[in-house]
């Protein structure tokens, strides 16, 4: 439960925070195309952290890169910043997208999302969540019970729209085979994307970009993140937790999560002082990628902030000898 009587964190945490995601995507960058995931991910990850930990906060990581002898820090549970106050839950993806990253294609980014201590969900074992997105004309419209066909009748009622004119953005993964029969069995466009659940949410969530609802089975952890970015959009992320196999029910009912229980906005992050920020690493649909020149690197943020509603687009240029600082220089 979050102490409302603590510290709030306040808008200068949010520039700070994107200085972060800068520094994680001018270090992944480097790894455009070159098939080697890991170490993208690890520059971002090293880059980041030591960024966050001159961050005047007092963070704890809730969304992390797992536990701590599984991966290369900013662990579920690791503390960052300089320990003052705000005290701020932490979730954090230093390359979401890394396949994206390796191969060379669009769209992947460097995110990180706070909130007040103690108001992010801490999905446990729960790996993934059947998760619906919508934008702020469609909130209400989604029944997480109704079948899809119903739930995209009702959107499009709010939108306006046509069912014909909707379109859908859907992860490319044979669990949600049924899902996409049932979009196209009611005339909606389909948008099928490889990854980069995080980005995808924020297109359906905001009116400027030409996509109507996210729906599908994605990461809990995404999830999260995301619910932070909604709070500033006033869309809204209905879900429930999906198991992977019994095993992962069992365990998952034994810690005490409902399975069955609709997670919303509020449930997934109780506090709408929320702050969220994106860096584009590749360029995709919604932010531009890392460019790099003898002058430098640039980059291209959205930094949003859920208590006010405000989303900003920042463009930066960082000079050389910053890059070679966290990590982000030429490799050869």
């Amino acid at each position: 439960m979050t102490d409302t009587h603590a510290p709030q964190p306040d808008r200068e945490l949010a520039l700070e925070l994107v200085r972060a995601t800068e520094v994680g995507a001018l270090a992944a960058g480097r790894w455009l195309g070159r098939n080697e995931k890991e170490s993208g991910d690890g520059a971002a990850v090293d880059a980041m952290r030591r960024l966050l930990a001159a961050v005047h906060m007092d963070g704890t990581v809730v969304i992390g890169e797992g536990e701590k002898d599984e991966a290369p820090m900013l662990y579920n549970g690791e503390r960052v910043g300089t320990g003052d106050n705000p005290a701020v839950d932490i979730a954090v993806d230093p390359v979401e997208g890394t396949r994206l990253l390796a191969e060379g294609r669009p769209g992947a980014t460097s995110v990180l999302a706070a909130a007040p201590r103690g108001s992010m969900f801490n999905p446990g074992p729960m790996v993934y969540m059947l998760k619906w997105i919508v934008g702020p004309d469609a909130v209400g419209a989604v029944d997480i019970d109704a079948p899809v066909t119903d739930n995209l009748r009702r959107i499009a009622g709010a939108l306006g729209k046509r069912v014909n004119d909707l379109t859908v953005l859907m992860l490319d993964r044979p669990r949600h085979a049924e899902m996409m029969a049932e979009v196209r069995s009611v005339g909606a466009r389909l948008r099928l994307i490889m990854d980069g659940d995080v980005p995808a949410g924020l297109l359906a969530a905001m009116p400027e970009y030409p996509y109507d609802v996210v729906i599908g089975i994605g990461g809990t952890p995404e999830g999260v993140a995301t619910a932070c970015a909604i709070h500033a959009t006033r869309g809204e992320i209905t879900g429930r937790l999906w198991a992977r196999n019994d095993d992962e029910r069992s365990q998952a009912i034994e810690m005490g999560y409902d399975l069955d229980e609709p997670l919303t906005t509020h449930r997934l992050v109780s506090s709408e002082n929320t702050f969220f920020v994106i860096t584009g690493v590749s360029s995709g649909d919604l932010v531009d990628g890392v460019t790099y020149s003898p002058a430098g690197g640039t980059t291209e943020s959205l930094v949003m902030r859920g208590s006010t509603g405000t989303v900003r687009l920042i463009k930066a240029r960082h000079r050389p000898e910053k890059l070679a600082q966290y990590g982000a220089a030429p490799l050869h």
